[in-house]
């Protein structure tokens, strides 16, 4: 199992690093792949070093996921990226899981036209961006994720893990970080 999580200067840390930790929890191999360089500085000053650039990415379709975190700026840079528009517009087309939480939905999704007709949340601050916005934490509208924002980062991951690793997998991962209490029957 395989998650790309694409990231860029000004991309928010606590969405970044609660995302990519759970899902490596639940054994999913993570790729940070920036739009512009391998150090990148997120939304509150954090320094990410990425593992790759976008660009050096060959495809997308060996990732069962691809993530976008938000964060005003970095949502943007993502959307002005080239090669990034390239992967999730091809994976849209072949209906392959992509998730976005944060500004992402509004500012990348929605601007490459990839959440018309979908249901799907954002930061409520953008709420008017989406055509058929829900005020829930986590929105899953067919192969389409969207979540709100930092407090909701775990809930997206969860979505995620059940998705390509299975509800077991999930739950466990979501007790042995105390998000759900451990059954200790």
């Amino acid at each position: 199992m395989k998650a790309l999580i694409i990231i860029a200067q000004g991309s928010e840390e606590i969405e970044t690093v609660t995302i990519t930790n759970l899902l490596v929890r639940a054994g999913i191999k993570v790729t940070l792949a920036s739009v512009d360089h391998l150090q990148v500085t997120a939304a509150r000053g954090l320094q990410l070093t990425a593992d790759a650039l976008i660009d050096d990415i060959p495809s997308t379709d060996e990732f069962d996921v691809v993530v976008l975190p938000g964060g005003v700026k970095g949502a943007n840079n993502i959307a002005q990226n080239d090669t990034a528009r390239k992967l999730l517009v091809m994976r849209h087309e072949r209906r392959q899981l992509i998730a976005a939480i944060c500004a992402s939905p509004a500012l990348v999704l929605q601007k490459w036209q990839l959440l018309n007709g979908y249901h799907a949340t954002c930061y409520p601050e953008f709420m008017n961006e989406l055509p058929h916005y829900l005020a829930d934490k986590v929105v899953q509208d067919r192969h389409i994720l969207t979540s709100q924002g930092p407090a909701t980062a775990a809930e997206l991951s969860f979505a995620i893990i059940k998705l390509i690793a299975g509800e077991l997998c999930a739950e466990q991962v979501a007790q042995s970080t105390l998000f759900i209490e451990p059954d200790l029957n």
